[in-house]
């Protein structure tokens, strides 16, 4: 995919195949400058070109900080999968799915970080990171649909943020633009990821508990599973002793006395 003179990242086309461009029933008064029309069946449309240029334009914000300086907030699935690969990429951070209160002002909550530059995939259902970064001052980029408010966001990048296919093309571009920014890579022909590999689940690593060497895993597994489980021995009657073998036969003894005289 190359750069069309209009200076979009992918041809238009591709943008209206993934779906970019639509928005959602709602028109907040936040996104009204971003809105190219207002289709027929109520749907508001957004305008490309500033979806391009503000897309282009967090790529070289990004591209200006460490990649461990970067955090994506991706409360859905549908973002969460695309921002995964993004971040496998480029090094950025990533928080998946809920984003805990205090995550960037409680050091003592389990993940606490303090990056300089904050992306989130829906303001909306990212809220709590928006008021965060406002508190320790940091700024922030915004994937904004039609319906978002976008109080607390720094640089909205005007797009349809709840379609799978939208957001996979989104960080695809996001992707080749930092790398390219990071000298990862030299020219788009070195990029050779396509949008399908944006849309694919991003599997988590599980982690060994601590204390347990990963290698040991394994071996540990496969002796449980060869090992047959131990069969409970059936309880046999005890081998009868001397002592027990004489008391036996003396009683025979007796009761055949007892039978004689009775006769």
């Amino acid at each position: 995919m190359t750069t069309e003179k209009t200076g979009m990242p992918v041809k238009q086309d591709v943008f209206l195949e993934a779906g970019v461009h639509i928005g959602t029933k709602i028109r907040t008064s936040d996104m009204r400058e971003y809105i190219f029309k207002r289709r027929d069946d109520g749907l508001y449309i957004l305008d490309l070109r500033k979806s391009s240029e503000r897309l282009m334009a967090a790529a070289k914000m990004i591209a200006k900080f460490k990649p461990e300086e970067v955090t994506v907030v991706a409360s859905r699935v549908y973002s969460g999968n695309p921002a995964g690969r993004f971040a496998e990429l480029t090094g950025v951070n990533i928080v998946k799915g809920r984003f805990v209160p205090g995550t960037m002002t409680n050091m003592n909550v389990a993940g606490f970080m303090e990056p300089k530059l904050v992306l989130v995939c829906d303001p909306k259902g990212e809220h709590e990171a928006l008021v965060e970064s406002a508190k320790n001052g940091v700024p922030v980029i915004g994937l904004c649909d039609t319906d978002n408010e976008t109080k607390f966001v720094d640089l909205i990048i005007p797009i349809n943020n709840k379609g799978k296919r939208s957001l996979a093309l989104i960080f695809y571009i996001l992707s080749r633009e930092v790398m390219m920014a990071q000298g990862k890579i030299k020219s788009y022909d070195e990029f050779t990821y396509d949008i399908g590999y944006f849309e694919q689940l991003v599997l988590e690593e599980k982690k060994a508990p601590e204390g347990v060497e990963e290698s040991a895993q394994p071996e540990a597994a496969e002796a449980t599973a060869e090992a047959p489980a131990e069969a409970k021995p059936a309880e046999a009657e005890p081998a009868p002793t001397e002592e027990k073998k004489e008391e036996s036969a003396e009683g025979k003894a007796k009761v055949k006395k007892k039978e004689e005289k009775a006769e």
